[in-house]
């Protein structure tokens, strides 16, 4: 049995390190999924630590998803605590939040007690979603041991390029919105902007 559980790490290990390896070097190098495309689905960590399906998550409504680096994140933060401000707007236009980073349970929850978030915040602490929508990359050196930490040790060195994505019912994209400077959000007021142009469309 012992040996089975070290095989097991053993190739978890391997794996991941397969992953981090093909990671774009700098943010400016993603090859995010495009409009027309589906999101993939995925399991996720909600902040029970329940383990839940992506795709169970979007029963048939239309999703603004947020990929975030994180709540040690200024940036990230105010960017949340902007979008709650909002979210009643936002819903009233059809949509629902969700926001993910590579934080765990812990520090997810705390996250949306800060920021008094309603919307429901999700883990991706290995960042294989984050990966799956092209939006990984190799994350600074300086980085290194706050991720570690901040993911309970699952995240080996990645950052998700902080992204705004509009989905329809079935996880297919509608718009999206990346931007390598971390610093430069879509503010609330855009985002309302452009629910309210799909809606005409």
């Amino acid at each position: 049995m012992k040996k089975a559980s070290s095989l097991l790490v053993f190739i978890v290990f391997a794996f991941t390190s397969t992953l981090q390896a093909q990671l774009p070097e700098q943010p400016e190098d993603v090859s995010p999924l495009l409009i027309g495309e589906t999101m993939p689905d995925h399991e996720l960590i909600d902040t029970e630590g329940k383990r839940v399906s992506f795709h169970s998550l979007l029963k048939d409504k239309k999703t603004v998803l947020i990929f975030y680096r994180g709540g040690w994140c200024p940036y990230c933060n105010a960017h949340l605590a902007e979008l709650g401000q909002r979210e009643q707007d936002i819903l009233d236009l059809g949509y629902q939040i969700m926001a993910i980073s590579p934080d765990a349970v812990k520090e997810i929850s705390k996250t949306g007690a800060k920021d008094e978030i309603k919307y429901k915040l999700l883990s991706d602490a290995d960042g294989s979603f984050s990966m799956a929508a092209g939006i990984a990359f190799k994350a600074p050196d300086r980085y290194e041991n706050r991720l570690f930490r901040v993911s309970d040790g699952q995240n080996t060195g990645h950052l998700p390029v902080p992204s705004v994505f509009v989905l329809n019912d079935e996880g297919e994209i509608l718009f999206e919105y990346i931007n390598p400077n971390y610093k430069q959000r879509m503010s609330a007021e855009m985002l309302i902007a452009v629910l309210k142009t799909l809606k005409k469309e």
